[in-house]
């Protein structure tokens, strides 16, 4: 009986911890989208305020002299 009543507390727990690993998986991906979009946001702000060029094409024949915007 007492093998019983420890499984059944066992099985309990475990499902505890599932259910709290499952939320935990949910808040990270949140977290994920959350900092891909200040990412996004900053790209624009940075592109918008001249820090950068993009998008940035090395071979764009830039040796004659031409300022990259942010670049100094």
């Amino acid at each position: 009986m007492a093998n019983e009543t420890d499984s059944g507390e066992l099985a309990s727990q475990l499902r505890a911890v599932r259910e709290e690993l499952a939320q935990l998986r949910a808040e990270q991906r949140e977290l994920a989208h959350s900092v891909e979009q200040l990412t996004q946001t900053f790209r624009a702000l940075a592109t918008h305020l001249g820090i950068v060029a993009e998008p940035y094409n090395k071979s764009s024949g830039n040796a004659k002299g031409k300022e990259i915007p942010g670049f100094a």
